[in-house]
């Protein structure tokens, strides 16, 4: 089945949102609890079938679970406009970070991404699972051993964390770059997760124990602040979850606690 050719805006800068105007017919799916508006004459439903291929109740229920599998939910959420004119549905970004919206046709049908980025497409695209290949890479690579598949020749939207950076790799040249960091990459690029080098680095770098060595040829999407990373410093500067204020040391920060209850 073919995707629908869906017409899109992006709003926002760090708190992007995806403006979707569907011809009569047409429609997107989405991850549940994307959506910010619709306006009137979309219908939403929720369903297992994601592409709209149809197909027994055990595919359904199997393709239901690939999702689950790759961080989505269980049910996929469809937004169809059944008006005469052609209509609008916006979806939100869950966290601060950037929209890339990616013609999957261009990208040769196929991507992988990292769980939970997917955000919608237009409909025909089909969001399943993807295995690491190698037991190193599922381990310490950051996003564990699956990944999202993303198949199709329509657009889809993906979320990730910080700005994103694309960049192209010649056959044969490698990028080493933090586990948490890869947001998508072409299914022809090499994949595996090496120790950094030396007993100092490694342990006193600042930068963890390993890293990621993606190989060429293909194209990678890199984000500048994984969310997990941003969500250690909200972690470690709370002081309700045992960290500390960032301007404790000062006159105003105590004061400040003592004003606010923290103190």
């Amino acid at each position: 089945m073919r995707a629908d050719e869906i017409d899109y805006r992006l709003i926002g800068d760090d708190l992007q949102g995806v403006i979707v105007t569907l011809d009569p017919g047409e429609a997107v799916v989405a991850e549940a609890g994307a959506m910010m508006y619709m306006q009137d004459g979309i219908r939403m439903a929720t369903s297992l079938d994601q592409t709209g291929r149809g197909g027994g109740l055990f595919d359904k229920l199997k393709s239901a679970g690939k999702r689950v599998l790759s961080g989505d939910s269980f049910f996929i959420t469809w937004f169809m406009n059944e008006s005469s004119v052609r209509r609008d549905v916006a979806f939100a970004a869950p966290y601060p970070g950037k929209i890339q919206a990616i013609d999957l046709q261009q990208w040769g049908g196929t991507l992988i991404a990292q769980k939970d980025a997917f955000l919608c497409g237009a409909r025909g695209v089909d969001v399943s699972i993807a295995f690491t290949r190698r037991i190193g890479a599922g381990f310490f690579g950051g996003e564990g051993f699956i990944l999202q598949k993303l198949l199709g020749e329509g657009l889809v939207f993906l979320h990730a964390s910080g700005t994103l950076l694309e960049l192209d790799l010649a056959a044969g040249e490698r990028l080493r770059v933090d586990t948490g960091c890869l947001v998508a990459m072409h299914p022809t690029v090499g994949y595996d997760i090496q120790m950094v080098p030396g007993i100092k680095t490694a342990l006193f770098g600042g930068e963890g124990l390993f890293f990621m060595q993606l190989t060429g040829p293909g194209r990678v999407i890199l984000q500048t602040l994984p969310f997990s990373r941003l969500a250690d410093r909200i972690i470690a500067a709370s002081p309700r979850a045992g960290g500390a204020r960032r301007e404790e040391g000062s006159v105003l920060g105590v004061l400040g606690g003592m004003l606010d209850g923290d103190r």
